[in-house]
């Protein structure tokens, strides 16, 4: 059985007491709200070993079940005001303020900004066109630490992150955990990806995976495909419209909701 060494971890959020699950490898599996008695069960091949884990901390038989769907008295409360609302943020929000109050400081070379702007453009509108599919997409989710998610998409198929590589028709070579682009010096850029994806996962107390998604390269060379990180060209978001359900509709209008809210990503 999947599980072993699962942790426990005491949160208090929103005036509730709860108690998260975790895998060893970050993300989370369930959480159990004290007050209610209910097992909220993120990943359902891990049912016994989480009971397992809750069993010093739980007494009698909780209910477990999947994330509740919230009502309309909980969306109500879910009105948020505009200074926290990240829904309206643009792909490159941080990259286009910067540019707004400085300009560019390369008159003869193109600002490497300007290129990564338009890469997390260019991927911003693929996500966005997934909406009708009955995704939820937000941009340029601030963390702290002056962290930063370029997008966040919650759907039928999970919760994803995504960090943009901006390859502008040059060469791309990617071995785990590093990422070069043309003559650059490779950085370990799935290392970050992995990070993002965790950072999420603590936020939303759900599984959230990474993607690295490579924007308008000439060529891409994986030397091998990552285990835990997905790899996609920027031509290539078209294909998660099709990719299988993990969440209901309800699961990811409360996700999206709850993601939305700027408080929720304090504690990422």
């Amino acid at each position: 059985m999947p599980g072993a060494g699962l942790r426990v971890t005491p949160v208090h959020r929103h005036g509730r007491a709860r108690l998260y699950v975790s895998l060893p490898d970050g993300r989370s599996a369930a959480w159990y709200d004290r007050d209610s008695g209910r097992v909220s069960l993120l990943l359902e091949e891990y049912r016994d070993a989480v009971l397992a884990a809750l069993a010093p901390f739980v007494a009698g038989e909780p209910t477990v079940g999947p994330p509740p769907a919230p009502t309309s008295a909980d969306l109500a409360r879910l009105s948020l005001h505009p200074d926290d609302d990240l829904a309206p943020n643009r792909p490159g929000e941080a990259l286009l303020a910067e540019l707004e109050r400085h300009g560019s400081a390369r008159r003869f070379r193109e600002d490497p900004r300007r290129v990564l702007l338009a890469a997390q453009e260019r991927v911003g509108a693929g996500l966005d066109a997934l909406e009708g599919a009955g995704w939820r997409v937000l941009h340029s989710v601030p963390l702290p630490g002056a962290g930063l998610l370029d997008h966040l998409v919650i759907g039928p198929a999970g919760i994803m992150t995504f960090r943009t590589v901006a390859a502008h028709r040059h060469r791309v070579r990617i071995a785990d955990p590093l990422v070069g682009v043309g003559r650059g010096a490779p950085a370990p850029v799935l290392r970050w990806v992995r990070r993002d994806a965790e950072r999420a996962s603590l936020a939303l107390a759900a599984g959230v995976r990474g993607v690295l998604v490579v924007s308008d390269p000439s060529r891409l060379d994986l030397v091998a495909p990552p285990r835990d990180v997905r790899v996609l060209r920027d031509a290539e978001l078209p294909g998660l419209a099709r990719l299988g359900s993990v969440l209901k509709p309800a699961d990811v209008e409360s996700l999206h909701w709850a993601a939305r809210d700027r408080r929720t990503w304090l504690r990422a």
